[in-house]
């Protein structure tokens, strides 16, 4: 059977934590009775748009497209209106008359002319938006529910699925709080291949908080604290747009040694405001030994692991009242191979983290609820037969391979 157990690792910013994890309902849960689905699609060339943000204006209920671009947003009340933001592209707001909704979204392209305007110190702009977090991202504790899904694949094939629910409470991004931020998984369930060949005897960093761990506005310690901020070199690039918002295009990349791995990466921020909107991060592999640290927990002995990738991308949802974590993904890919055999085997960890609703009281995480480092899936996780699991939930929708790969492992 597969063991493949994911448990993130305290190494630099990471803490001990595990995969899946049991199930607990402890809140009660809206009923959404009302759902919308759709395709988003870029207008010029017919693409699907994959992770585009899909929310419901006036309300907290959001989730992103998947591969294939689509989704389906659930609400306790009807769907009149729908907003569509994603990078390079316009926000969009169209009107929902159906239970369906087809979509286009327009590329924005700002004009190279323009774009020459633009002028300034790359890296006073990044500090100068480090220093207006307190002010552009939100004051206050938040709960906020959650949509996680983990797949692992064995070069093509995906072998491992889990998915969860879950409460995450924030403090504010002030960092004025004794009370740390902590995860609950509300309900979950996991599928896993029975062949034997599949087996992966490893523990790796993972799980639903690794979106804490790595939410770079909020934990300096990744790339915005003062000893690394002069480890990199800064270089802008031309601006884009973000919904109706210009942004600032600004690329990270290692201009010092350090005693751990750095990124290279590239900062999206607001002209007006100096918020990041999004960062994308790729950590450095000249240290493989390093960047096993972060990505490895446990192997078995005589099994040769081999980092590939390590990359993040986390974007954030503006507000009256401050902006928040809107968007998660973590992508890691690695081979195995034994120590006997010449053949290393292609392995890939995709870990996808949506807000969904944010409660309307941030009541803070029991200790006793909260993740522990000995938390694994138990034998409670639900399983994917049932087709109405998440029937009072949004999640990001499975793409169509994603499906097929399920039904497969089923059988």
């Amino acid at each position: 059977m597969f063991i493949f157990e994911k448990i993130t690792m305290m190494q630099k910013h990471f803490a001990l934590l595990a995969l899946v994890f049991l199930a607990v309902c402890s809140f009660a849960q809206p009923r959404l009775e009302y759902a919308v689905r759709g395709e988003v699609r870029d207008a010029r060339t017919g693409r699907p748009v994959a992770a585009a943000n899909v929310s419901v204006p006036g309300r907290n209920y959001a989730t992103v497209t998947n591969d294939d671009g689509v989704f389906v947003l659930k609400s306790d009340a009807p769907i009149k209106e729908l907003v569509f933001t994603h990078l390079g592209y316009r926000a969009m707001r169209q009107a929902v008359a159906g239970p369906e909704v087809d979509v286009r979204l327009v590329p924005e392209v700002y004009p190279l002319a323009e774009a020459s305007i633009i002028s300034g110190n790359p890296s006073e702009i990044v500090e100068a938006a480090v220093k207006s977090i307190p002010d552009n991202y939100a004051s206050h504790p938040e709960l906020l529910n959650v949509f996680y899904r983990e797949t692992l694949r064995k070069r093509q094939r995906y072998t491992y699925v889990s998915e969860a629910v879950a409460r995450i409470y924030k403090t504010a991004y002030s960092n004025n709080s004794f009370v740390p931020d902590r995860t609950a998984i509300d309900k979950s369930r996991v599928i896993v291949s029975q062949r034997r060949r599949d087996t992966l005897s490893v523990k790796m960093a993972g799980g639903p908080n690794m979106a804490l761990s790595f939410d770079a506005v909020k934990n300096p310690n990744v790339i915005f604290n003062p000893i690394d901020f002069p480890l990199y070199s800064y270089q802008m690039d031309n601006p884009v747009y973000i919904g109706d918002r210009l942004h600032f295009v600004i690329h990270i990349s290692p201009a010092e040694d350090a005693d751990y791995p750095l990124y290279y990466g590239t900062l999206y921020i607001d002209q007006q405001t100096l918020l990041f909107s999004r960062i994308e991060l790729v950590t450095d592999m000249s240290d493989p030994g390093e960047v096993t640290k972060m990505m490895l927990v446990k192997k078995p002995a005589g099994l040769r692991f081999t980092p590939k990738e390590l990359s993040f991308t986390m974007t954030y949802r503006p507000a009256e009242d401050g902006a928040r974590l809107e968007y998660f993904c973590s992508s890691m890919r690695f081979s195995c191979d034994w120590k006997k055999k010449l053949v290393k085997t292609q392995y890939s960890v995709v870990n996808e983290l949506v807000v969904t609703d944010i409660a309307t009281s941030a009541v803070p995480i029991h200790r006793s609820e909260a993740f522990r480092s000995a938390d694994i899936l138990s034998d409670k996780a639900g399983e994917f037969d049932d087709p109405d699991f998440w029937k009072d939930y949004n999640i990001i929708e499975p793409s169509e391979s994603l499906e097929n790969a399920i039904d497969k492992l089923k059988k």
